[in-house]
């Protein structure tokens, strides 16, 4: 395993309640690493977190791991099966996918955007 999956796993273990469900697949292609994760569905929550927040932060410590191997990674999470998540159509009711609201995705800073420093001190 490489350093940026040993990452994601301990991390993501540490923050779920079935760490046995916690599954990771690491491939590498010209636009760098993808670490796609599945979790338990229960757990999908401590995942994602509020308004998105532990994932986004997860994304930024593995780019900083990235930025140390010299290589881009990106992290993919798994809808899990059995979900009754689901993304909101303009014309449906917040009642048919459990009031489940996705905000715009706003632009992602690369690496090179930012120092080591700039990125430490966003997580905190």
């Amino acid at each position: 395993m490489e350093q940026d999956q040993i990452f994601l796993e301990y991390v993501v273990k540490a923050l779920v309640d079935n760490p046995n469900d916690v599954k990771i697949v690491r491939t590498v292609d010209e636009m760098g690493v993808l670490l796609t994760l599945s979790v338990h569905k229960d757990d999908m929550g401590k995942i994602i977190g509020r308004s998105g927040a532990t994932a986004k932060a997860i994304r930024t410590i593995l780019r900083v791991v990235g930025m140390k191997n010299e290589a881009r990674v990106n992290l993919k999470i798994e809808e899990p099966e059995g979900s009754d998540r689901g993304f909101r159509d303009a014309d449906s009711s917040s009642s048919d996918t459990g009031g489940y609201v996705h905000a715009p995705k706003a632009r992602q800073e690369s690496p090179k955007d930012k120092s080591l420093d700039d990125v430490l001190d966003g997580i905190k």
